[in-house]
């Protein structure tokens, strides 16, 4: 099945006229047709990158289906033994349930395990559904399991390659700070202001400083370069003028490539260090150079 146009939006995976038209007993089923399909055939999508649901809007959403029952019909995709897979909907899928429905309105599709992971992704971005370590795992899950580069995800997704990468940066982040970021307490701006700092101790320190503080994003930026200054070089000496010059062509690097880029240089050699976030990044930036 062809990808084109999965990024612009889910609405082109079935017509206005689809959803309207709810077949209640089908005679026979066909790829695209809404029909009611038992809950016990239908199993959720265990590469769905949503892994966190609210059990109080769920309960909320399961009151609504009761009573108006399910308007919008979930997207499933035949599986193995005679069970369907859940492309988008798990939420409605969860409250119906929750509801004590035997079927559920659901549009069949074919797709194969790359297209539902990449569908399930966009769902959840669109619908602003995601944390920031959720979305950053649903793109690591395309560039590990299916090969997809950052710059084919941006495109499928519709954010920009630099979206992407900082996104997948978070991941570098130890447990403790992610779970910060999946509970609501950081943002990924936040975030981006901890991973500027090398320093593990640095980075746990500046969490909680956010936190305990209520400090915004500018904020956070601005006390993490007061921080980087307090960690001890080995070398104390004021900065030359060449050595500015040589920290804007490191930020000038890093923004072209879309990655960290570290410069270390002495008057007779030095050395540049790339970063890079698992084997397609590094694919990424060997392209790059035409390698």
């Amino acid at each position: 099945m062809p990808k084109k146009g999965l990024g612009k939006g889910l609405g082109s995976l079935f017509s206005e006229t689809d959803i309207k038209e709810v077949i209640s007993e089908p005679s026979s089923i066909k790829e695209g047709d809404i029909t009611n399909i038992k809950m016990s055939l239908i199993e959720p999508n265990k590469k769905q990158p949503r892994r966190h649901f609210d059990d109080e809007k769920i309960t909320a959403l399961s009151v609504s289906i009761k009573e108006h029952g399910l308007i919008q019909p979930i997207i499933i995709t035949p599986s193995e033994n005679n069970m369907y897979k859940i492309v988008a909907g798990e939420r409605r899928w969860r409250a119906a349930k929750k509801a004590k429905l035997k079927e559920i309105p659901a549009v069949i599709r074919s797709y194969n395990d790359e297209q539902v992971a990449e569908i399930a992704l966009i769902e959840n971005l669109q619908r602003e559904n995601l944390n920031p370590i959720e979305e950053a795992i649903g793109y690591n899950l395309l560039i590990e399991d299916f090969n997809l580069t950052q710059e084919l995800i941006s495109q499928r997704v519709g954010k920009s390659r630099s979206a992407v990468a900082n996104s997948l940066r978070l991941l570098s982040l130890n447990d403790n700070i992610q779970k910060m970021l999946i509970n609501g307490n950081l943002t990924s701006g936040h975030a981006r202001a901890i991973l500027s700092l090398d320093n593990e101790e640095l980075r746990e320190a500046l969490a909680k400083r956010i936190i305990d503080d209520n400090l915004n994003v500018r904020q956070a930026e601005a006390l993490a370069r007061q921080l980087q200054k307090k960690v001890p070089e080995k070398n104390s000496k004021k900065k030359t003028a060449y050595d500015i010059e040589i920290e804007n062509l490191q930020n000038k690097i890093s923004s072209a490539m879309g990655t960290k880029v570290k410069i270390n240089h002495t008057p007779k050699k030095g050395k540049i260090e790339i970063e890079y976030y698992g084997n397609n990044d590094l694919e990424r930036i060997l392209e790059f150079f035409n390698i």
